[in-house]
């Protein structure tokens, strides 16, 4: 038979079974269809977090003090900030120092609610080297130097309920009112400041006796010598004790996320491929049900003249059929979830082509596995048996 042919006879075999065939294709589109979406909202996923990496920048360090040789807490000298700005390979830095008080949206609420929101000296160049901004009001420093005013990180603000930050605001902060001067826009690469209080250092030690020894710092390197201002950034922090500062890079968490995002994309395709198997074992049973129900018309053509390879090739190509549609029809449902959970979410709407073709490959492939040993179990008929039968 002409090719034209055998499509024709294998299409007229799915149309006389339409409900079977369309649950049988339906496995493979299962199988096909979680696939696809896995790795579209995988790529989707990494495409969001690579451009949130351009966006942000890898230049940014921070350096904390950790735990001297007695395992007690360390700190850093006061001099840590001045030492650092010094260096070549830094652009920027600054500091912030934990101050240990709690802020509440007023004297009524129980100081142990806390919320999360931590309280912290911060200098006024905090914000350039964080590549931050403001959502409202201003910045510690300038000319809210010394004054008793809280800035609010993004969570922070939004825990308090507090949305407007022209002083009419108070806030308990250790006791003492202090009104809202600013509120941030959310620092993905500092999410501790965006849980914070932020008060001129003047105004901290003044309230609450706090010190210069910095909490933490951040460090904005230059472009190209970020590995040297890592290297280097412990040992010009604390001279006397580098071991006891931990450096690390905030940007490394996103890289780390789309390394994750790899596994979890092996994971879920695992389990895509189990449900293609399940829908290619579907295929192969409508197959051997198929060939067994159509005995007489398998005699009566091979009777008619049709050649063995003739009546294998007919119900090999109604496999490929039925896999082929099940594996449109789960490529186009990938898609749709690919595009629409991407755009619920923001992200860069990304369907990889090789995904396409290859689920459509691999639908194919199992419905040829699947319906070889039924074709060859027709094939294999003689028109005899199979009129008798």
């Amino acid at each position: 038979m002409s090719a034209r042919d055998l499509l024709r006879v294998g299409a007229t075999g799915l149309r006389t079974r339409r409900l079977r065939a369309v649950l049988s294709a339906l496995g493979i589109a299962i199988g096909i269809a979680s696939m696809v979406a896995v790795l579209g909202i995988s790529d989707s996923s990494r495409a969001d977090l690579v451009a949130q990496l351009d966006r942000l920048g890898t230049e940014l360090l921070t350096a904390a003090p950790g735990q001297d040789f007695f395992g007690e807490d360390a700190s850093l000298p006061d001099t840590a900030v001045a030492a650092v700005r010094g260096m070549p390979s830094v652009a920027s830095a600054a500091s912030t120092t934990d101050i240990g008080v709690t802020v509440r949206r007023s004297r009524r609420i129980p100081p142990e609610e806390t919320g999360g929101i931590g309280v912290r000296a911060a200098d006024p160049q905090l914000l350039e080297v964080l590549d931050g901004g403001l959502a409202a009001g201003r910045f510690v420093g300038g000319g809210l130097a010394g004054r008793p005013v809280v800035v609010l990180g993004a969570v922070a603000a939004r825990r308090l309920g507090v949305t407007k930050a022209d002083g009419s605001v108070l806030v308990d902060v250790g006791g003492r009112s202090m009104a809202v001067a600013g509120i941030l826009e959310p620092l993905p690469l500092a999410p501790e400041v965006d849980r914070s209080a932020l008060l001129d250092h003047a105004a901290a030690a003044a309230a609450f006796g706090t010190g210069r020894s910095a909490s933490k710092l951040y460090v904005r390197a230059r472009e190209e010598q970020v590995g040297d201002a890592r290297e280097l950034l412990a040992a010009t922090a604390s001279p006397q004790a580098p071991e006891e500062v931990d450096v690390s890079r905030p940007s490394d968490a996103l890289e780390a996320k789309v390394a994750a995002e790899g596994a979890f994309t092996s994971l879920f395709l695992g389990l895509g491929a189990i449900a293609l198997l399940v829908g290619g074992v579907g295929i192969a049973n409508v197959m051997v049900i198929a060939v067994l129900e159509r005995r007489s018309e398998i005699g009566l053509r091979r009777a008619l003249g049709a050649r063995r390879r003739d009546v294998g090739a007919q119900f090999l190509c109604e496999a490929l059929l039925l896999a082929g549609l099940g594996g449109l029809a789960g490529a186009a449902l990938g898609a749709a979830v690919t595009t629409g959970w991407a755009l619920s979410q923001a992200w860069e709407v990304v369907v990889p082509p090789m995904a396409l073709a290859g689920g459509v490959g691999a639908a194919l492939a199992a419905g040829g596995v699947a319906g070889l040993l039924p074709a060859l179990r027709a094939a294999r008929m003689s028109p005899t048996e199979a009129l008798r039968s």
